[in-house]
């Protein structure tokens, strides 16, 4: 699994959450524990748009993306994120649904 090489800072997760298409992903990805793959999170984004936000929010240490096979399983991120900000994505998810 890809895992961010340094501790994501607050304005760094803030911005990766200011979208309301990672959020859609989020929000999808809280709700599926075994992981999404890319296709199925937002088959109406197109790929590179797609490509772009999962790279955003990778980078920001919300979600892992792991390979199996050709297919990459997207995760969320919350075990790592919660000892860094306790409470901060339980709560931001709790107002998406």
């Amino acid at each position: 699994m890809d895992i961010p090489s340094q501790s994501p800072s607050l304005p760094q997760l803030l911005y990766a959450m200011g979208d309301p298409v990672r959020l859609t992903i989020l929000h999808k990805l809280a709700a599926a524990p075994g992981g999404l793959s890319c296709g199925d999170l937002c088959p109406e984004t197109p790929r590179s748009t797609l490509t772009h936000h999962l790279k955003i929010l990778r980078e920001s240490g919300l979600i892992t993306t792991a390979k199996h096979g050709q297919t990459h399983i997207n995760h969320l991120a919350s075990a790592g994120l919660e000892s860094h900000f306790p409470g901060l994505l339980p709560a931001i998810l709790r107002h998406l649904g």
